[in-house]
């Protein structure tokens, strides 16, 4: 069995960054991603929301692709949210996704960060987030959304 620990901090929003993750919904979302993802072997450390998008971090499997992580988590938490009528409108996540790598000595910063989103956000938006993120780790600004 081959040894790997590779940490990925997911970031992405609801669909045009509508803020349908209410405080009632929270508890119950998070609750459903993580337990269903253990039954899909997919290993979160933390995870955290707020109104318009969420944080994981996650241990890659060896057999896991990025995309393949976030297209199971993305498509059946909102697939539960509408199937349970959890919300009064349609719940959607965006397409898109910010996927970065975390070496093992700031694991414990990405969760300190992640599960402090509440504060965070009374200071910056998620407009204000995206950008600083996609400026620190040299990506090209697009829409996202």
């Amino acid at each position: 069995m081959p040894y790997a620990k590779v940490m990925i901090h997911f970031i992405w929003s609801t669909k045009n960054r509508h803020h349908l993750i209410t405080e009632q919904l929270k508890p119950l979302l998070l609750n459903h991603i993580k337990e269903n993802s253990l039954k899909k072997e997919i290993y979160i450390e933390s995870l955290n929301c707020v109104e318009d998008h969420i944080h994981l971090l996650i241990s890659l499997g060896t057999e896991q692709t990025i995309a393949k992580i976030a297209m199971l988590i993305k498509g059946e938490s909102s697939f539960w949210v509408n199937q349970q009528k959890l919300i009064n409108q349609k719940f959607e996540w965006q397409d898109d996704y910010i996927a970065l790598s975390v070496s093992q000595s700031a694991i414990e910063k990405v969760k300190q960060y992640i599960a402090n989103q509440e504060e965070h956000h009374k200071k910056k938006t998620f407009t204000e987030e995206y950008n600083e993120f996609i400026e620190a780790h040299g990506f090209e600004l697009r829409s996202f959304g």
